[in-house]
């Protein structure tokens, strides 16, 4: 994967900083340079049941972590992208057992070394996915306890000393996220903010605010039984997003188990079928059918028990009803149509859209900024005086540099996101767009508008946070003001130039 300008400015530096340091030192710096090269690494987190491993598969477009609670989903496991599919179970000494994914393509229940001494466990997968995303699934968090595992810090957020002695592959993986995805159903509890500020404070700065956290709302077909859950999904994550504006950047509501079934590929053509069967009944018959799940397993029909029960843990009980009411409408609906139908109403291509904006769109400031502030904890722990002086010296370089301008935004939308400073809550979001996004037109709210239109509008946006900072702000929203200023002028600057 090609690093972006600011993340291969910060790579140049490491390759001139790194033969002038000593020992430990340089060796942390060589390890942030590799890193710079590698995906993005997003990390779920979540409560036990809460559907992680489900969104995970989704994300990866494979069923490989397995759903049901075991032995896996007590341990950290990494999903990366490499030529083959293996597993690697890390021990905490570094050294790996290799085993196969079991014969349904999953990572096998059993590991085969025991759970204490597990660091973690490395999935290499072929899928297309992982090209420019790792993923990494975290031990669910239980409903008494919203304690973070030892293993999911050491993991996560690199809190092992900077000179441990483990192999190379494994201070790779030790090192820290720079997103967090946080799934959670139903209301937003109190443990969930706290496990969720527990990660966010260990983890890397500009990881550690709402501007790269996502809320997934998953399970929201749970809302209305066989009904369309949607009327009552969207205005909870609402809701939801208002109460952890604070520590997300987003709430999106979602259907796990649709998303896996249908990205995973999932549903067969006997399934289609069978499906297709239910929908043929008499309007009566198929009503009291889907009732609920234990009728719709109970009932005498002409789809097999068997089929029915595949049905559900394929689709649970309402993607079942959405799926039958598909081909009552088309009975002659293809699977593909009735797949790409379900997708839909998984709410996923909202949250990958999301994502994509939030994460992905941001990797090469997201991975620099990651990589500047992890050069700056580097300079603190150096034994020798003359290699703080250089780190700190060569770090501070970069950061006079105009292209780093988006560096200075992520920074103070972090300072306001975070309620650190106070803004007028319209100019909270039009900050925050700013940050989140290099597409005018999104961050001016002015879809299809002209270069001109553009570039006016980006200029009166400067003029009106110079004069906020010059005239009623406080000092603290002075220096944000001037940095959002100095970012819409670079904006209309940036809308003018030839494609």
């Amino acid at each position: 994967m090609s690093s972006g300008p600011l993340s291969s400015r910060v790579q140049a530096l490491c390759g001139e900083c790194g033969p002038r340091l000593a020992g430990s030192t340089q060796a942390a710096v060589v390890d942030i340079s590799r890193r710079l090269g590698e995906p993005l690494r997003v990390a779920i987190a979540g409560r036990l049941k809460s559907g992680k491993s489900t969104l995970v598969n989704s994300l990866i477009g494979r069923r490989v972590a397995p759903t049901e609670v075991g032995e896996c989903t007590r341990l950290v496991t990494q999903f990366r992208y490499g030529t083959t599919d293996r597993i690697d179970v890390v021990r905490r000494d570094g050294s790996r057992a290799s085993l196969p994914l079991d014969e349904s393509g999953m990572i096998p229940q059993k590991l085969g070394v025991p759970r204490d001494e597990v660091a973690f466990v490395d999935v290499t997968l072929t899928s297309d996915r992982l090209e420019d995303l790792t993923v990494v699934d975290t031990p669910g968090l239980s409903s008494t306890n919203s304690s973070i595992s030892d293993e999911a810090r050491r993991f996560l957020f690199n809190e092992a000393p900077i000179d441990d002695d483990i192999d190379d592959d494994s201070a790779g993986a030790l090192s820290g996220a720079e997103a967090i995805v946080y799934v959670f159903t139903q209301s937003v509890r109190e443990d969930d903010l706290q496990a969720l500020k527990s990660f966010q404070s260990m983890s890397s700065k500009l990881s550690s605010n709402p501007i790269n956290s996502l809320g997934l709302f998953n399970k929201v077909d749970k809302l209305a039984g066989t009904g369309d859950p949607w009327p009552v999904a969207e205005p909870l994550a609402t809701k939801q997003g208002e109460v952890l504006r604070r520590v997300v950047s987003d709430v999106v509501p979602v259907i796990g188990l649709l998303a896996e079934t249908t990205e995973a590929g999932r549903l067969t053509a006997a399934d289609c079928e069978a499906l297709r069967t239910i929908a043929s009944m008499s309007d009566t018959d198929r009503q009291v059918l889907l009732a609920s799940v234990d009728l719709f397993i109970a009932r005498d029909c002409e789809v097999s028990k068997a089929q029915r029960e595949r049905l559900l843990r394929l689709l649970d009980i309402y993607g079942v009803s959405f799926a039958v009411a598909q081909f009552v409408a088309n009975p002659k609906l293809a699977t593909g149509e009735l797949v790409k139908q379900l997708f839909l109403a998984s709410g996923f291509p909202r949250a990958r859209s999301t994502l994509e904006r939030a994460f992905r769109w941001r990797t090469d400031a997201i991975k620099a900024g990651w990589a500047l502030t992890s050069l700056e904890k580097i300079a603190g722990h150096a034994d020798r005086p003359a290699d703080r002086e250089l780190l700190r010296d060569a770090v501070e370089r970069v950061l006079q540099q105009p292209e780093y301008h988006r560096l200075r935004m992520l920074d103070v939308a972090q300072q306001v996101t975070t309620g650190a400073v106070a803004l007028p809550e319209e100019m909270e979001n039009e900050l925050t767009r700013l940050a989140l996004s290099d597409d005018p037109h999104w961050i001016l709210g002015m879809s299809g508008a002209t270069v001109e239109q553009l570039a006016k509008a980006a200029l009166e946006a400067a003029t009106r946070w110079r004069a906020f900072a010059v005239a009623g702000a406080s000092p603290a929203q002075a220096r944000i003001a001037h940095v959002v200023h100095r970012g819409f002028f670079l904006l209309s600057q940036q809308v003018r130039k030839p494609a």
